[in-house]
């Protein structure tokens, strides 16, 4: 049976993963690396998770895990549709360049190779939508949007913050972080009918 301390333990080595990870990519970071990182043996982190790919496939679960409780914060959130959108935009959006967006582009490339990361990444994705989606047709509902097509929206909005992801991260003196949130507030302000100073 895993210890209390062993569980928190375990917890620190998959964040050290997750930072090496972001800083290196799936395919360079090895298990040295994090071991430097974390300041354990090589043969702590194999006692732990047996192989170099469990380690990076439950390293990403946990980035996940954190990324859907923010996703519930939201979803539990007592504010308005446009609250809870704008929540939901600013917890997303790719302005400012963070770890954890080069962790989750890297992992979107991998997950066409890897069936753990590409079950990981589908479930974050589509939780995201399904809480997007709850969130407009609330909207909807209450007058608050105008949105004949809540489903598609939600497809293209996440589709243009994801892109301006790679472009931010890739290559990031293309776009200011003030150009990124306006191209995302000007479309989901077109997406929903509501003035692009609402958002």
């Amino acid at each position: 049976m895993t210890t209390g301390f062993s569980r928190l333990r375990r917890e620190d080595l998959l964040k050290t993963a997750c930072e090496v990870i972001a800083e290196r990519g799936f395919g360079h970071a090895r298990t040295l690396d994090i071991a430097r990182a974390a300041g354990v043996s090589q043969a702590l982190l194999f006692y732990h998770f047996e192989t170099k790919e469990r380690l990076l496939a439950q390293a990403f679960a946990y980035a996940a895990r954190l990324h859907l409780d923010a996703l519930a914060d939201v979803e539990r959130s007592t504010g308005t549709p446009l609250d809870r959108l704008r929540s939901l935009l600013r917890l997303c959006s790719p302005a400012i360049p963070t770890e954890g967006w080069r962790l989750w582009i890297d992992a979107w490339s991998e997950a066409m190779r890897s069936t753990e990361l590409e079950e990981t990444s589908r479930r974050i994705d589509a939780r995201g939508r399904t809480l997007m989606r709850s969130i407009i047709e609330a909207g909807v509902a209450g007058g608050e949007f105008a949105c004949p097509d809540p489903d598609g929206t939600t497809w293209r909005l996440f589709a243009l913050i994801d892109g301006l992801a790679v472009q931010t991260h890739t290559h990031p003196k293309v776009l200011s972080r003030r150009r990124v949130n306006v191209l995302i507030r000007t479309a989901a302000a077109i997406e929903l009918g509501v003035p692009q100073e609402k958002l």
